[in-house]
C-alpha cells in the first residue's frame, strides 16, 4: 500500500526534509508504508548535488537550501505542486534509471489529462512542452519551456525528494537561478499555457496516473 498525504498551506523546506528522512528510514526498516506527499513550499531555491554557484544569479532573493538530491538549482514556491515520492525502489526492480523513467511517465500522463503534451529531452532534466507560438530558438528550433522538475535521492533503496509540477506559480521567481543549469529555454505552467487548472485537479490526476504507471510494478 502507498499512503497519500496532502498538506495544506506552505510547508517549511527543512521541516519537510526532516520528515522525509525519518519516513525513508522507517520504510527501509519495514516500519512504515511507502508514501506520496503532496505539498507546497514558500518561495525558495534549492541546490542539488550538481549545482554550480554561477547558476544562482540572485542569491539574496529567496532562501537558498543546500540539499542532497540529485540535480542543480531549482525553485519551489506557492502554486507549484511538489510530490515527494518515498518509495521502495528495492521492491520495484532496483533499477534507478527505470524508476526515474517511471516518474517522467507519471508526469507526462498527468499532463495529458489536461491535453498538454509533455516530452523528455536528452541531456535535460524534467518534462518540457513545445511553444510554437513563441519566437524560435537561435538555431531555428521550436521554443520549449520546462513545466516539471524531477530530482531524487536514494538511501537503502528508498527514494525521497521527487518531482514538481508548475500549476500557477509566479514564473518571475525562476529569474533568480538558471533552472537545472539550462539558460536557453524558459519555464511555463499549466495556467501560463491558458488552462484554468487548480491544484486539486492536478492532485486527482496524479493519483489516477500513479496507479496506472506504478500499479503494475511488482517486487
Amino acid at each position: 500500500m502507498v499512503e497519500w498525504i496532502t498538506t495544506p498551506g506552505l510547508t517549511d523546506y527543512r521541516a519537510a526534509e526532516a520528515w522525509m528522512d525519518a519516513r525513508a528510514t522507517a520504510i527501509a526498516a519495514g516500519e512504515a508504508e511507502e508514501c506520496i506527499w503532496l505539498l507546497e513550499h514558500p518561495p525558495l531555491y534549492t541546490a542539488g548535488t550538481s549545482a554550480k554557484a554561477a547558476d544562482l544569479t540572485d542569491p539574496n532573493r529567496f532562501e537558498v537550501h543546500q540539499t542532497r538530491r540529485g540535480g542543480q538549482y531549482t525553485y519551489h514556491g506557492p502554486g507549484q505542486r511538489v510530490a515527494y515520492t518515498l518509495l521502495d525502489v528495492g521492491k520495484r526492480g532496483r533499477d534507478v534509471r527505470a524508476f526515474v523513467q517511471s516518474l517522467e511517465a507519471w508526469v507526462i500522463a498527468t499532463l495529458a489529462e489536461f491535453n498538454v503534451t509533455g516530452e523528455i529531452r536528452e541531456g535535460r532534466v524534467g518534462v518540457w512542452v513545445t511553444r510554437p507560438e513563441k519566437p524560435p530558438q537561435p538555431d531555428g528550433s521550436v521554443a520549449e519551456d520546462k513545466i516539471a522538475g524531477i530530482g531524487i535521492r536514494l538511501r537503502k533503496w528508498v527514494s525521497f525528494h521527487g518531482l514538481s509540477i508548475n500549476v500557477e506559480p509566479d514564473l518571475s521567481h525562476f529569474d533568480g537561478i538558471v533552472p537545472c543549469g539550462i539558460s536557453d529555454h524558459g519555464v511555463t505552467s499549466l495556467v501560463d499555457l491558458g488552462l484554468p487548472v487548480t491544484m486539486e485537479d492536478v492532485d486527482m490526476a496524479l493519483r489516477r496516473q500513479f496507479d496506472a504507471v506504478f500499479g503494475v510494478q511488482t517486487a
